[in-house]
């Protein structure tokens, strides 16, 4: 509640005159008795001209509000516009955009009277030229900024308002949102703390609080900033995923691939013998093959996938080519090491479909960070897109009720190598999946995390169906004018605010805010953080530096492709799944 005398103009809060209105943009001419560009009133400090910050217009029973985009002299602007400028000339221009409105509720009881804003987005009455602007105080701004959602979580605080700033969860997630930022900007540190802060909400009423969320993690950061999650990892026996999981278009890419001109023939010799070998081994779990299809995850067997090819080789050496092709890249899978997770032989004859998604999909840990640090860059597009469609399709056939106790958020860090722009062959099948996911998965209560720090380089059908954005620091000049594309033109003068952001400081816009604003993320203890810090020089050349023994580490990790401990003398690697 506010006091009653709010409701009336202060001339202390007085700052200029509207000189030109242009929709929703306006240009105030600033009062010349002005010498500072800050004023205290009831022991605050305002901040006159700082781009974001807020100015109200009083209309009748209204107040107008508007955020500053844009201070200058009158005499740039006359010369932009090819006016006369008269000598000395130092008059200022604040340039504003209109963003909401409101109205006072008067509130009377048996011993005072107060009053209260009721703060609404949108604009429905303009201003005048020559009305008087002024400063808008803190209990205003509290106001404005104040959160209504009770389903909220605090993100933040307002830049220059010292005001919390809460994010309804709902819009959060379940509407997608992207979160883009340069290096160094604090992208990591924002996803951290917006994952804390869901996990510790408090539904109250004694509810249970079970947020299901999965983390891509393509640089094994978030471990150290959730402890507590269930680690799925492909080189530690945690994570399977297995080749009988993937549909005919992701083995396709992954036994054939794309990067040169993929023969029709190549892809009927697969699907032929992929068939087969799925019908054989929905026999072998007794499941009825008459029910399945090419895309059914139904287990079989390599080595039959590969006699099956053989069998029907041609009988002329010269047209055995393709057939081989095929096996040779099965084989040559199956060797790697890397791959273990995604190519051992399924020979146990039972059926694993529930162990694979009980994996991604429990009620017993449901915070999952999966590492996909150790994953070749070339398989790394067919296994997320293959996590992306099993939690999509999961979703599609749970039933409607199943749906709403069990909604998933999908976190997908550098996406810009899963989803990008370029079209890169060994990114289709993860494109297809993240794009369903983008435009189907709200229905189905799938919601898509974007974290990137090259927005330019993302494919724009998924940006474009994120509904909230957290734009930290961007320095790249591609990647402000790609954000612009997205944003209303009203929002054009926050944009000019990214290259000069501090770390761990955004624009947040979208359904989530209350308003588009500037706000500094949550602050995270050492503890919280992802392991994303660059190394200090400083610190490492001033201790100890590497034993023999383990640089004698390092050498085995790096030709085993794997990152278990060395016992230091066998030359056998030490894995913990095993």
């Amino acid at each position: 509640m506010l006091p009653l005398r709010c409701i009336h103009p202060d001339e202390n809060l007085l700052i200029g005159k509207i000189i030109e209105v242009d929709g929703t943009h306006v240009m105030v001419e600033l009062d010349s008795s002005i010498e500072e560009l800050t004023r205290v009133y009831n022991t605050d400090v305002y901040s006159i001209g700082q781009f974001g910050s807020i100015l109200k217009v009083y209309f009748g029973d209204k107040l107008l509000f508007m955020f500053v985009t844009r201070l200058r002299l009158k005499s740039e602007m006359d010369a932009d516009r090819g006016n006369y400028i008269p000598p000395n000339e130092d008059t200022r221009i604040l340039e504003a955009d209109l963003f909401g409105e409101g109205s006072w509720q008067i509130h009377c009881n048996d011993t005072d009277k107060h009053c209260s804003l009721n703060f609404e987005r949108g604009i429905s009455t303009y201003p005048l030229p020559l009305q008087k602007v002024y400063l808008t105080t803190s209990l205003e701004l509290k106001s404005i900024y104040e959160c209504s959602h009770t389903d909220a979580i605090k993100i933040g605080n307002y830049v220059g308002a010292a005001v919390p700033c809460y994010a309804n969860i709902n819009e959060l997630f379940s509407k997608h949102t992207a979160i883009l930022g340069s290096t160094g900007s604090g992208k990591s540190a924002t996803v951290a703390a917006l994952i804390h802060a869901i996990t510790e909400y408090n539904p109250g009423e004694g509810k249970p609080w079970l947020p299901h969320i999965i983390i891509l993690d393509p640089h094994n950061e978030y471990q150290a900033a959730f402890p507590q999650a269930q680690r799925l990892v492909s080189d530690e026996g945690t994570l399977k995923l297995p080749y009988w999981l993937l549909n005919l278009q992701e083995l396709i890419d992954l036994f054939i691939g794309k990067t040169e001109f993929q023969a029709t023939s190549q892809t009927n010799i697969l699907k032929q013998a992929l068939v087969t070998a799925r019908r054989e081994g929905a026999n072998t779990i007794e499941f009825g093959e008459e029910q399945i299809s090419v895309d059914s995850p139904i287990p079989f067997s390599l080595t039959r996938l590969v006699e099956l090819i053989e069998q029907n080789k041609p009988p002329q050496a010269s047209k055995q080519e393709k057939h081989n092709s095929i096996i040779n890249k099965i084989q040559m899978l199956q060797r790697d090491s890397r791959l273990n997770f995604l190519m051992n032989q399924w020979d146990s004859g039972n059926d694993e479909i529930e162990d694979i998604l009980a994996q991604f999909i429990s009620t017993e840990n449901t915070l999952k960070v999966i590492d996909l640090s150790g994953i070749p860059s070339d398989v790394a597009g067919i296994v997320s897109s293959t996590i992306g469609r099993l939690l999509f399709l999961y979703k599609l056939w749970e039933s409607p009720d199943d749906r709403k106790r069990d909604p998933i958020l999908l976190v997908c860090e550098e996406a810009h190598r899963y989803v990008p722009n370029r079209g890169d062959a060994e990114y289709s099948a993860a494109q297809d999946a993240i794009k369903r996911i983008a435009k189907e998965g709200r229905k189905y209560g799938l919601g898509l995390l974007l974290i990137s720090q090259r927005p330019s380089e993302i494919e724009p059908t998924v940006l474009s169906q994120c509904n909230s954005w957290l734009v930290l620091r961007l320095t790249n000049s591609d990647d402000q004018s790609f954000v612009l594309k997205f944003l209303p033109d009203s929002l054009a003068g926050l944009a000019k605010l990214l290259p000069a952001l501090r770390r761990s400081e955004a624009i947040f816009i979208g359904q989530a805010a209350s308003i588009p604003s500037r706000i500094l993320i949550n602050h995270l203890s050492e503890e919280q953080l992802p392991c994303s810090q660059d190394i200090s020089f400083v610190t490492g050349w001033s201790s100890e530096g590497l034993t023999q023994e383990e640089i004698n580490n390092v050498a085995h990790k790096w030709r085993t492709q794997l990152r278990g401990e060395f016992d230091g003398g066998a030359s056998e690697r030490i894995d913990e799944g095993d």
